[in-house]
């Protein structure tokens, strides 16, 4: 029975926890490794099937749509229950803590291990370690192809208080708040229109924020609509999304046909040509309904199967370590095919996939015990530290980790 006329799912104000995401962020994070074996062993240009390796770079589209979800979701909520909003200093600390220490690891292993990365520049030091090695030509270095995503998310996370606060406004006003925030749509039209008309570079410009505004906005959309069903404000229309959320399979079954649609020509070529504009449109536009049908059922409605095999240790534990596996796994790879010698574009599939899972997961596992927790667990003492100005002045500036810490909700996804 659906569950849409239920719009009080019991959830903590501000603090309400979402534990199934976490295991969302880990089938991202297991899609773009399968991305990148595909492309290393080539299978993603050889097969009849290498296609849908090629679109799992999916997984992207899942991180981006979770975090414009679950960092936004904080704002939305505090004014919808008449809290104070997050504090943007608190928020931008606890932001570099998730995030930055352990990519700078990452950032300094790779330089030094590579061989493909000497001599490695001043330059590119200073852009990796300021995440703007997306804004020039060919300056992503070996090991690091992945990042681009992270410096790309990196400005959605600088610019979230800003949006937050026009977006929802003073008063809480639930429909409003859903269309503003789903005007990103119209700032990725906009930047693919001027790709169409010659005015950006196709290779280039694809990696800037723009182009994915439509999937950050789409992940706020439906964060404002999930607050206005959790607090009994929402109109009417928005209970489609739990009653969609009680038949999972029929909203993963649609994402799979989606995706059948992708791996044809229609979303842009599978290698690294550079697709033409409305290739690259049609792409961004099925990637975001993907995504979207993916994470309906595992972050609306009440509780479902799904929701508790997702919410399982291992599922969580996978979640928790997700953002170490996309920092690690392209190092994996290189390792693999220095150490076996081994040409690019050879080597069997299942095997090199499984090794950069295995080894990819230890080296996840070290950088979340060792760097990632440790730092998340400095950045929730912060959040408690009592401040004075009564209860209100304890609701916190975002649900706290990524790739999670378990006492805390995830706040983003690790990127691809």
């Amino acid at each position: 029975m659906s569950t849409a006329t239920t719009p009080t799912i019991p959830e903590p104000p501000v603090t309400g926890r979402l534990p199934a995401l976490d295991a969302l962020r880990a089938i991202g994070a297991v899609a773009v490794v399968g991305h990148h074996v595909g492309f290393q062993t080539a299978v993603t240009m050889n097969t009849t099937w290498g296609g849908w390796l090629a679109r799992l770079d999916v997984g992207v589209a899942i991180f981006f749509v979770l975090s414009g979800f679950l960092l936004f979701r904080p704002w939305a909520l505090t004014v919808a229950t008449g809290r104070p909003r997050p504090r943007a200093k608190r928020y931008f600390w606890r932001r570099a803590l998730r995030i930055l220490p352990a990519y700078w690891l990452a950032v300094v292993v790779c330089f030094v291990v590579l061989p493909g990365n000497h001599p490695v520049s001043a330059g590119d030091w200073l852009r990796h370690l300021t995440l703007t090695q997306i804004y020039g030509p060919g300056q992503l270095r070996h090991g690091l192809s992945q990042t681009w995503s992270l410096a790309t998310e990196v400005v959605f996370y600088l610019l979230l208080p800003l949006l937050a606060v026009l977006a929802v406004g003073r008063t809480w006003r639930p429909v409003r708040t859903v269309l503003l925030a789903s005007s990103g749509a119209l700032l990725t039209v906009a930047w693919v229109a001027m790709m169409g008309a010659g005015w950006l570079d196709g290779a280039l410009h694809t990696m800037w924020f723009p182009s994915y505004g439509a999937w950050f906005g789409g992940g706020m959309a439906l964060a404002a609509a999930h607050v206005a069903l959790r607090t009994g404000t929402a109109p009417a229309a928005f209970r489609v999304l739990d009653d969609l959320a009680s038949a999972p399979l029929a909203c993963w079954g649609a994402a799979v046909a989606v995706m059948a649609i992708a791996t044809t020509p229609i979303a842009g070529p599978r290698d690294l040509t550079s697709p033409t504009a409305v290739e690259f449109g049609t792409k961004m536009a099925l990637y975001l309904l993907i995504a979207v049908l993916i994470t309906i059922p595992v972050a609306f409605g009440g509780p479902t199967r799904a929701k508790e095999v997702f919410s399982t240790g291992s599922a969580r534990w996978m979640g928790h370590v997700s953002y170490g596996l996309f920092l690690w796994h392209p190092l994996v790879i290189e390792l693999i095919y220095l150490l076996e010698d081994r040409p690019l574009f050879t080597g069997e599939f299942v095997n090199v996939f499984a090794l950069t899972m295995v080894f990819g997961l230890m080296y996840a596992a070290a950088s979340y015990y060792g760097v990632e927790r440790p730092l998340q667990t400095l950045g929730t003492q912060s959040r408690r530290r009592p401040t004075g100005r009564g209860p209100a002045a304890g609701a916190p500036a975002v649900p706290a980790t990524t790739p999670g810490a378990p006492a805390t909700t995830p706040d983003v996804a690790a990127p691809a």
